[in-house]
């Protein structure tokens, strides 16, 4: 079946759950998938519970022994035969982001290709999972640690990234042994449907990955259940909040990324078009509907009058339109609720005093009126003690802060209470090393304004970005979904006679 075909199939009917190996398009409860370009009701969605998930872990639970058993290099070669079939379907997939999620298509084949470093990361499992061995620890004694997997664990992914945030999950906890269910977001759910597809035609055993559609009554579920070992989560900082202390609660590993509010500081010797090229792109880019988002434009001593009238410039002409047109640069929101939320907080704006530059509000793009859009939005003169500096706005909105030297853009970044990402321009080596060295963020870009580590490397931010202790993918994704056993043996006749009451030493 081709692309075309294929994604007619997966957009044309019912989004259901995919469990047991199969999917499952029978429920009671639904909700409506929009198109956010034209507003129109495109699908709709099954809203799975308790008894969903219940399924999940049952079928989970049952392929977890066998699976776990499976040595890692086969456990690789299902995931290589999927990552081939990733490749094949990249573009079917971003299209399925574009039309459930709105943002532009070359932003969504690079959000598909995100996912696809991950898997293939997780394609070298044998080497990450090897263990350490100690000869003769002590007299007639070797000691060796060896990683296992936890059993069933599952993901609760956000709208913004509906192929690469569970990329960030399910490929690592698979290639680790472990089965995976993965709960995504209900207001784009279709790529879900079409990834659990692909591991199945790439040989993944039936109840190894199941997909459970829904809200709350399906997250509520996946945190209570008693096999449910480790949840993964991706969202806002209440969220992340409510996972992580209800998860612990019910004894789970979890591992909650939460909201951000990244800054871009600019100095004054930046070279200025780089700095209003970042700004535009990590502000505007993906209608600011991301988590590595640039919100806030720090701006250092005589830069902010120079730098202010560029950003205007480019704000205003920015190419919103729907996003499966070639030229769009933004496109629109993904519902209404949030295009509402997102115009709520530039009113809040303007009340507490900060001086409107661009007005994105009331945009129109001719022949989508229904759409979701929005224009950038350039505030100017914001101070931390407004509202649109202290909260994620979660759209395209940039506030400039004028502030007079670099040791006050350091102390404003570290005095935030999340600390996701953070970037500073500059022609410095040592402002550059400085920055690096002080600031109190968890990714850091020095003249790179959207800093996401590569698949290796491992995601997280510091303080209310991330409860938790492990970061998302690479070395630390493989710590999260294994566990650490140590064994110590020796044989008989290395055994002295009589009992031992001291603890052992390598004597």
């Amino acid at each position: 079946m081709g692309a075309s075909e294929r994604l007619q199939e997966l957009t044309s009917a019912t989004v259901g759950h995919w469990i047991g190996g199969r999917a499952v398009t029978e429920g009671a409860q639904r909700q409506d998938v929009f198109n956010p370009a034209t507003g129109a009701v495109a699908r709709q969605v099954l809203l799975g519970g308790a008894d969903e998930v219940a399924a999940a872990v049952a079928a989970a639970k049952a392929a977890a022994p066998a699976w776990a058993d499976t040595p890692p290099l086969r456990r690789a070669r299902v995931l290589n035969k999927f990552l081939a079939l990733m490749n094949e379907h990249r573009d079917t997939l971003a299209a399925l982001i574009t039309a459930e999620h709105g943002k532009v298509f070359s932003d969504a084949q690079g959000e598909v290709t995100r996912g696809i470093e991950i898997v293939e990361f997780a394609c070298g499992i044998p080497q990450l999972l090897k263990g350490d061995f100690s000869d003769q620890a002590s007299t007639g004694i070797d000691n060796w640690t060896l990683r296992q997997p936890l059993g069933v664990v599952a993901g609760i992914t956000p709208f913004n990234f509906p192929v690469m945030v569970p990329c960030w999950m399910f490929p690592v906890a698979l290639a680790c042994g472990n089965p995976f269910i993965l709960k995504p977001s209900e207001r784009d759910p279709s790529a879900s449907l079409l990834m659990a597809d692909l591991l199945r035609q790439a040989g993944l055993p039936d109840g190894v990955f199941s997909v459970v559609q829904g809200g709350k009554a399906a997250v509520d579920a996946l945190l209570e259940h008693p096999d449910v070992k480790a949840v993964s989560f991706v969202g806002s900082t209440p969220i992340a909040h409510y996972i992580y202390e209800t998860g612990a609660r019910h004894g789970k590993r979890v591992q909650a990324l939460g909201g951000a509010k990244n800054h871009l500081v600019v100095m004054p010797d930046a070279d200025l078009d780089q700095a209003v090229d970042a700004l535009i792109g990590a502000a505007y880019g993906s209608a600011g509907e991301r988590c590595m988002a640039i919100s806030v434009a720090m701006l250092v001593g005589d830069v902010a009058d120079r730098i202010v009238p560029k950003l205007a410039e480019r704000a205003k002409t920015l190419k919103v339109k729907n996003g499966m047109e070639a030229d769009a640069e933004m496109g629109p929101i993904v519902t209404r609720q949030a295009l509402e939320r997102i115009e709520g907080f530039i009113a809040t704006g303007v009340e507490e005093g900060a001086q409107l530059v661009v007005d994105g509000r009331n945009f129109s793009v001719p022949g989508h009126e229904g759409g979701f859009f929005t224009g950038g939005t350039l505030f100017d003169h914001v101070t931390p003690e407004m509202r649109i500096y202290k909260e994620e706005i979660f759209g395209p909105v940039l506030s400039c802060v004028r502030v007079k030297d670099f040791a006050q853009a350091v102390e404003l970044v570290n005095a935030h209470e999340f600390g996701n990402g953070v970037s500073c321009f500059t022609s410095d080596g040592n402002v550059a090393r400085e920055f690096g060295r002080r600031i109190e963020v968890g990714m850091v870009g020095i003249n790179v304004p959207i800093p996401v580590p590569m698949a290796w490397q491992g995601f997280g931010g510091w303080k209310k970005s991330l409860f938790g202790d492990m970061h998302a993918y690479g070395e630390e994704g493989v710590r999260f979904y294994t566990r650490q056993k140590s064994i110590m043996q020796r044989w008989p006749a290395s055994i002295g006679k009589g009992a031992e009451f001291v603890m052992p030493t390598s004597k």
